[in-house]
């Protein structure tokens, strides 16, 4: 069996993996912590929207000019 001090890249591997969970916990904690504590507000205002619907069949003159 190899020993484990002479694959240093084993070492790194495992370092950089740690760091990037340390990272991920620690980003998740602050955006959690800064969404409970900010209040919710809404920057634009919500307007009820209109639609506008245009039925054509294949009998209309706008169809048969088209095609």
């Amino acid at each position: 069996m190899s020993d484990w001090t002479s694959l240093w890249y084993v070492w790194l591997i495992l370092l950089l993996v740690f760091l990037l969970l340390l990272c991920g916990v620690s980003a998740s904690c602050i955006k959690f912590c800064c969404r409970k504590k900010r209040l919710p507000v809404e920057t634009f205002p919500r307007h009820p929207c209109d639609l506008a619907v245009i039925g054509l069949d294949s009998d209309s003159t706008a169809h048969s000019t088209v095609t």
